[in-house]
């Protein structure tokens, strides 16, 4: 009997949702294999959207960017939390409702589109507060937003990501810059980004996606949003979080895969089957022993770690996992299937 081949994760999936930041590039730097893997998705048939919580440029301006680290992309394959925001913020106010933006021009920009009028400074009829991050925001446009939120204007983050990837390290995101106001005024802001599921939501309904991968580097955006929208999801390691937080993770984190990098994207992919406390992925495998897990085959290798998910998923559901991992450490990069 001839053995079928292992399909891979663009036979499995019909739309690749890529983050940006930390997932295809370091600030203005290329990450290996990224650019390859979105044109080797679109060879494929498959529908590509990129999926960002940034909130500093439109999606022309996201577009041109992308094509800085060789990746071509056009404005109507973004959907952005500036872009989310925008839309709640237009069916919560009046058509012509004045929004204090705490963010840059693209944000106002996004305000007007949808009839919404951006102002920076506070005043008596400002009816709400949308905040997203910006390189030039200052002291100033903060206690704008302070003031506005004080006498009781609704308030909206476009994201609460503590840091954003750069290409020389991990700088404050908007979620450290929120998370000042927060701190000044005591009130909890409305979350239109990652990790609420409305991004992919949206993405998957506007994009007809049935069965979509989201591809991201946190777990506390990518992958958790991806978790309440119930879709599958790729955590890889080219940004924030590694592998051993992502298996440490609540359950409301815990990826459905982890690999490296993007360069195996088309490469077979053997899936995890589960038989109890036992789960084999290709040529190795992991076993469950009393909330420990002892893995057969190097600690790093991409099917190591989908056999450990799986047990994972079985074992331990409702709950972070606090067992040991026994087993040999890897003997070398892991940057191929096995």
């Amino acid at each position: 009997m001839i053995r079928r081949p292992d399909p891979s994760l663009l036979d499995l999936h019909d739309a690749l949702l890529f983050d940006l930041d930390g997932t295809l590039m370091h600030g203005s730097q290329p990450i290996p294999h990224a650019a390859a893997a979105v044109e080797t998705a679109r060879a494929a048939g498959r529908t590509v959207v990129f999926a960002t919580n940034n909130a500093s440029r439109t999606p022309q301006q996201a577009a041109e960017h992308l094509a800085v680290v060789g990746i071509a992309a056009q404005p109507e394959e973004f959907v952005t939390s500036p872009q989310v925001a925008s839309r709640l913020l237009a069916d919560r106010l009046e058509t012509g409702a004045k929004v204090l933006v705490v963010g840059g021009p693209s944000l106002a920009a996004q305000m007007r589109e949808v009839g919404l009028t951006p102002v920076d400074t506070d005043s008596a009829d400002v009816a709400a507060v949308v905040q997203g991050w910006s390189p030039d925001l200052d002291w100033s446009r903060l206690a704008e937003g302070a003031y506005a939120i004080g006498h009781g204007a609704y308030w909206m983050a476009t994201n609460v990501d503590a840091t954003l990837p750069t290409e020389r390290g991990l700088a404050p995101g908007n979620g450290s810059l929120v998370a000042a106001l927060r701190h000044a005024t005591g009130v909890e802001p409305a979350v239109a980004g990652k990790p609420e599921p409305g991004m992919f939501e949206v993405a998957a309904r506007e994009h007809r996606a049935r069965r979509p991968l989201i591809i991201g580097d946190r777990l506390d955006t990518d992958i958790e949003g991806a978790v309440r929208a119930g879709m599958d999801s790729l955590l890889v390691l080219t940004g924030v979080d590694g592998a051993e937080s992502a298996l440490r993770a609540q359950p409301i984190r815990r990826p459905t895969f982890i690999l490296p990098d993007l360069a195996q994207i088309a490469a077979p992919f053997p899936l995890p089957v589960v038989d109890g406390d036992y789960a084999r992925c290709g040529a190795v495998s992991a076993t469950w022993s009393d909330g420990d897990i002892t893995v057969h085959g190097d600690r790093e290798d991409p099917q190591v770690l989908r056999a450990v998910l799986a047990l994972l998923n079985e074992c331990c559901p409702d709950s972070a996992w606090t067992g040991q991992l026994h087993g040999r450490p890897a003997t070398a990069p892991a940057t191929a299937e096995r």
